[in-house]
């Protein structure tokens, strides 16, 4: 299955997508944007934090700062925009620019990774996150399905932020019933989320996983979770149980 499919998207609509969470959000973003651009889409890839500083390949068109006055995507085209470079990361652009870009509706998808998570599968956002802008027409929220079982200190982004708002202590291990609070949690994955939510459990590499991935799943309907929730290994697009009946 298309990553596309997996999330549901209408093709029809002009959608801006926020990535959030940890576990695989830099990947979703350039898979997709692949996937959307074999579809003949104009698609724009950028960040309001930070992201690698992709290679030529992975685009068509490429700016820092701002878009060309006069630029207008062909279709089938991945742009890539962001304020500078640093560090072989792309940092991002200010909420006001992107709103900015938006509102030219040049684009068909605008695809944004809009926090950070230093490649951990899992993290508690800190006060200044996740910067997701207003435009936002569905938040993907992600977590890495392989953090079960692991240790908090080694695994979790903001370990003590994690102990704050799930209750767990940092010299423990990540558990279901740890994840499930970080989704429902105010202060959680969701937090400052726009738009429809749609949580993605990622990294279901094996049978094991995607059990684990089923049960979480069991015990967020148990307590009354409404968005969407996929189980996923997005590196191979399989995609499991998909929207909530």
């Amino acid at each position: 299955m298309w990553i596309y499919e997996g999330l549901r998207l209408n093709l029809e609509d002009r959608e801006i997508l926020s990535f959030i969470g940890g576990g695989g959000k830099t990947t979703t973003i350039f898979q997709l944007g692949k996937e959307l651009k074999k579809l003949g889409k104009k698609v724009l890839i950028t960040t309001t934090t930070a992201i690698y500083n992709p290679e030529e390949r992975e685009y068509d068109y490429y700016f820092l700062k701002d878009l060309d006055n006069e630029f207008i995507p062909k279709n089938g085209t991945i742009t890539i925009i962001g304020r500078k470079v640093k560090d072989g990361k792309l940092i991002g652009l200010d909420l006001f620019k992107i709103e900015e870009i938006i509102d030219k509706k040049i684009f068909d998808f605008i695809l944004i990774e809009a926090d950070g998570a230093k490649g951990q599968p899992i993290k508690v956002p800190a006060i200044h996150e996740p910067v997701v802008p207003e435009s936002t027409t569905k938040t993907i929220g992600l977590i890495g399905l392989d953090c079960l079982g692991k240790k908090v200190k080694k695994i979790v982004h903001r370990p003590e932020i994690f102990m704050e708002v799930i209750g767990k202590d940092c010299s423990g291990t990540v558990d279901a019933q740890a994840v499930v609070r970080l989704v429902l949690s105010d202060k959680g994955l969701f937090k400052g989320a726009n738009g429809e939510r749609i949580l993605l459990l990622n990294k279901a590499y094996n049978e094991e996983i995607l059990f684990k991935g089923i049960r979480i799943r069991e015990m967020l309907l148990e307590k009354g979770f409404e968005d969407k929730i996929i189980i996923a290994n997005i590196i191979t697009k399989e995609f499991y149980w998909g929207e909530i009946e």
